[in-house]
């Protein structure tokens, strides 16, 4: 099976458009969609329903994700070893980084800066979203990295690097008092993950019924929400922190306080000794992210 076959299959699996893909690998369209059915032939399997209008990964192909990644993932780290055998060679390749919005702009900035500086041949595909699905995506084989916050329980396939702890507390629109009964004040809350589960807890520590206004996904939609005058939130302090709607926010003084976020990269631990993933993980590891907030 050629690896480039493998690479040309991830980046439609991807983009799931053949232009885009074809652009990405710097190949024709014809020569994507030769390789993608040579792949199908060789694996007895079809990985993509394609029509005129849209692609889309089959149940073999999005099994079959997991193995690609992991196939390109071990060769491109043998090539490297190999190479390096005979005199220093610099890393190349592409590694994956999930996380948040605010996650970029609040941590990475210097990471980044030095990454390319130490490693200019190995490209960063960031992809952001909901920090509480970055685990999922590392487990699936999705992401090579991801940064969110420590569970209680860290699955015994991930490895953690901490980045920062950042408080996790209760925001009003400026102005707003301590609520009196808690049972009457409009809550907006996250759909789910940490922050829901610790914000959840609370209020039966404290025997309310929370009054929910609104279940959002994304911390960042919570604050601009609060801001607006629709209720009262929880997020992770470093995302108000980073907010452009912090003017508009105060934290309440809210006794007991959450249990705080330990944010942190994580990967899977079988995937530390691959060059590529490695190289980023130490640079988190020699501490320098901005921990700041």
């Amino acid at each position: 099976m050629d690896i480039k076959h493998l690479k040309h299959f991830l980046a439609l699996a991807e983009n799931l458009h053949f232009g885009k893909a074809s652009a990405a690998c710097h190949i024709s369209l014809s020569a994507l969609s030769r390789n993608i059915r040579q792949l199908e032939e060789q694996l007895g399997a079809s990985l993509f329903n394609r029509d005129n209008r849209s692609v889309q990964l089959t149940n073999q192909g999005q099994t079959f994700v997991a193995y690609a990644r992991s196939a390109v993932g071990e060769w491109d780290a043998i090539c490297h070893q190999l190479k390096d055998s005979n005199g220093k060679t610099q890393l190349q390749g592409e590694v994956s980084l999930y996380c948040s919005v605010t996650a970029v702009y609040s941590l990475l900035f210097d990471l980044f800066q030095r990454f390319r500086k130490d490693h200019p041949n190995i490209e960063i595909k960031l992809h952001t979203g909901d920090p509480d699905q970055g685990i999922t995506h590392v487990i699936s084989g999705e992401e090579d990295l991801a940064i969110a916050a420590r569970p209680k329980t860290i699955p015994r396939e991930l490895a953690f690097k901490p980045i920062t702890i950042s408080p996790l507390v209760f925001i009003g629109p400026k102005g707003q008092s301590m609520p009196k009964q808690w049972s009457q004040v409009p809550m907006i809350l996250a759909e789910g993950g940490l922050s829901r589960q610790r914000t959840d807890a609370w209020f039966r520590a404290m025997d309310v019924t929370p009054r929910i206004y609104a279940q959002v996904a994304g911390n960042e939609a919570i604050v601009i929400m609060v801001s607006l005058g629709l209720g009262i939130g929880v997020v992770p302090k470093i995302v108000l922190d980073n907010s452009p709607t912090v003017e508009r926010i105060q934290i309440l003084d809210v006794k007991p306080q959450l249990e705080a976020y330990d944010v942190g990269l994580f990967a899977l631990k079988k995937n530390l000794k691959k060059p590529l993933v490695s190289a980023l993980w130490q640079l988190v590891a020699q501490g320098s992210v901005n921990t700041d907030h």
